[in-house]
């Protein structure tokens, strides 16, 4: 079976289960409530190899929010995109990944981050080795992780962290010297929960 059909069979079992999800950054933390979440997507491209990988980003140190974190290509959904649009949009724009190479799975579960975004994961599978140029603007570099190691819940550390006052947790994955946390490691979270075999 090829891998576009794994991911979407795998995605198709576990509705009826209905695994135990991070629905956010929010979950233990002191805000005001989050009102008007701005809508945004990233692409989780999977490479179609033997050992299939994921791409992910390292963002440059002179953004605005979330400097230097590893995070999924990806951002906020435009006035008449829907996630999927978006998505690929974002992935082209950051790192010159071509809509037309991506197949695409599907949306996975949202995500809310503790700045006001609700996230769309999209899932898509790419073709290996593609010439990606990252956009000097956004993306300092990307990578390739495992997608093995990624779902493995063994990689997936909880942490906590004093964070205005109180304790916050969050999820953090180690993987080659990158760190890998906050809502790009909750959304690989529950990815790996949705495809477990169990």
């Amino acid at each position: 079976m090829r891998l576009a059909d794994q991911l979407r069979a795998a995605l198709a079992r576990s509705g009826a289960r209905g695994p135990v999800l991070i629905e956010g950054d929010i979950r233990d933390a002191v805000l005001e409530p989050v009102s008007g979440l701005t809508p945004a997507a990233v692409l989780v491209a999977v490479t179609d190899r033997r050992e299939p990988g994921v791409i992910l980003t390292r963002r440059t140190e002179t953004l605005r929010r979330h400097a230097g974190q590893v995070a999924f290509p990806g951002g906020r959904i435009d006035c008449g995109e829907d996630a999927i649009a978006a998505a690929l949009r974002e992935a082209e724009e950051e790192i010159a990944l071509p809509s037309h190479a991506v197949e695409l799975v599907g949306p996975a579960d949202r995500y809310v981050t503790v700045t006001g975004f609700q996230v769309t994961p999209v899932i898509g599978v790419v073709p290996p080795d593609l010439p990606l140029v990252p956009s000097a603007a956004e993306v300092a570099d990307w990578f390739e992780a495992p997608l093995a190691f990624l779902l493995d819940p063994a990689n997936h550390l909880e942490r906590e962290i004093d964070w205005q006052g109180r304790r916050r947790r969050y999820y953090e994955i180690l993987w080659n010297e990158r760190r890998i946390w906050g809502a790009t490691a909750a959304m690989i979270v529950n990815l790996a929960r949705r495809l477990r075999d169990d």
